[in-house]
């Protein structure tokens, strides 16, 4: 109901707005050109020169104003350059976060599956004689498969991570040229503008000729960039109505729509879809590290081998706690949105 035009639509009746008023422009100065050649033939030689004169002015005040919209045109295609390198670092800044995420999850599950379990099945050995520690053994080994079992339910930012830097790596490249493309344009208009003027000066029929046709040319590519600057505006629509959906379908990863719309609005009102998962990471940790420390009061006076491996323990719970703060704060939606 608020978009009755379809994208598509959108396109042709802008491309038909852009045609027409080419059109107009060219006619309006075939019209102009005709009744100036027909008033020079009307006109006496001692009426040409003040003619003449008024002509020249009017060309001047032309050129002038188009040197004017050269110079707002370049200013715009600046403020446009330095958006799209501003876009460009928040691209890189969003990829950064999710590659330190997957490198985050992928460093605790390591700890926990290899380096915790292989401290945990040498303190069985050299606590076997204590069926106490050895309960309290295995319920710290039952908290890391739980944390194990949190950080599996994160989602993979692998694949939107590649998304993201292909994304990139297209952008830099359209824009690259689309700048450079723009300069030799606005030098192009800027030389005929000079080059009539100096016609004029001159009274060269040749060099206004040749200028005249460049006009043409250069008006004909004016209308064509406003028209192609329109349609890359109409053609990001999609993205500015539903940012969501648009997402949801440029990607083949797992990430759900809950997820997706958590990290585009970032409102207030939305809850962290990662916070259970983040609860219970802590808590467990949290218990793990009673435990330990219990262990190294009681036992390591009676069993005084078991320092080595009680003190890994310790130092590896202090290093996953370490990276849960790391990932609690990259995955909170504030950074990703800004």
């Amino acid at each position: 109901a608020d978009c009755p035009l379809s994208p598509s639509q959108s396109l042709l009746f802008l491309g038909l707005v852009a045609a027409v008023c080419l059109g107009l422009n060219l006619l309006f100065l075939t019209v102009y050109l005709i009744c100036l050649c027909c008033c020079k033939r009307d006109q006496e030689p001692e009426t040409k020169r003040p003619h003449s004169c008024c002509v020249t002015w009017m060309a001047v005040t032309a050129g002038l104003i188009c040197c004017a919209a050269v110079g707002i045109g370049f200013y715009g295609n600046s403020e446009t350059n330095d958006g799209v390198y501003q876009l460009l670092y928040a691209l890189d800044h969003a990829n950064h976060t999710l590659t330190g995420i997957d490198s985050l999850v992928a460093g605790t599950t390591l700890q926990m599956r290899v380096g915790l379990e292989q401290h945990l099945a040498r303190l069985n050995e050299l606590l076997a004689a204590r069926g106490d520690y050895l309960q309290t053994l295995k319920f710290m080994q039952q908290l890391a498969g739980s944390i194990v079992l949190q950080l599996s339910g994160l989602p993979v930012w692998r694949g939107t991570s590649t998304d993201l830097t292909a994304l990139a790596g297209n952008i830099a490249y359209v824009e690259y040229y689309r700048w450079l493309a723009y300069l030799l344009f606005f030098i192009l208009v800027l030389t005929v503008c000079l080059l009539a003027c100096l016609g004029l000066a001159k009274r060269s029929r040749c060099l206004l000729t040749t200028m005249l046709c460049c006009g043409l040319l250069t008006l004909i590519l004016s209308w064509a960039s406003m028209a192609v600057d329109t349609a890359a505006a109409v053609g990001t629509s999609d993205f500015c109505v539903a940012p969501d959906k648009f997402i949801m379908n440029q990607t083949e990863s797992d990430i759900s729509a809950e997820v997706v719309h958590y990290y585009l609005y970032c409102d207030q009102s939305l809850s962290n879809p990662f916070q259970q998962a983040l609860t219970v990471f802590q808590r467990s940790l949290t218990t793990m590290q009673i435990q330990i420390q219990g262990l190294i009061q009681f036992a390591l006076p009676l069993f005084p081998t078991a320092e080595k491996d009680l003190l890994g323990v310790q130092q590896l719970l202090n290093s996953s706690e370490t990276s849960l703060h790391q990932l609690t704060a990259m995955l909170d939606c504030r950074g990703l949105h800004k």
